[in-house]
């Protein structure tokens, strides 16, 4: 069992836990509305989390016996406001990057990408 992974929800008032060590809740509903609306067309069929102490991502995937076709991330460190979140491809090239999750996600053409 991993005891390093948490879902951070409502965590205003908890000083140990300080929403860098997952996606904060209102990040996490963007992700999901787009997860959400990306399966209903039948572009992704599953995704995947992955935490290490830099990042968060969360995968995408068209099959789940494939490798992800993107992972949407969150540097808890960026060298840059703009590297806050990021989308790379399976091989971690950085496709898109922003300062703000909402207008990343809804700026990238997802077929085109």
């Amino acid at each position: 069992m991993n005891n390093n992974l948490r879902l951070v929800v409502n965590n205003i008032d908890d000083k140990k836990i300080n929403g860098k060590n997952f996606f904060e809740k209102d990040e996490l509903k963007i992700i999901l509305d787009l997860y959400a609306k990306m399966v209903s067309e039948g572009s992704w069929k599953d995704y995947g989390l992955s935490i290490s102490s830099k990042q968060v991502g969360f995968s995408v995937f068209k099959n789940a016996t494939e490798n992800a076709l993107y992972k949407i991330c969150k540097n808890f460190r960026p060298k840059n406001k703009n590297l806050k979140y990021l989308i790379t491809d399976t091989n971690g090239k950085i496709l898109k990057n922003s300062f703000n999750l909402s207008l990343l996600l809804k700026n990238t053409n997802w077929k085109k990408l």
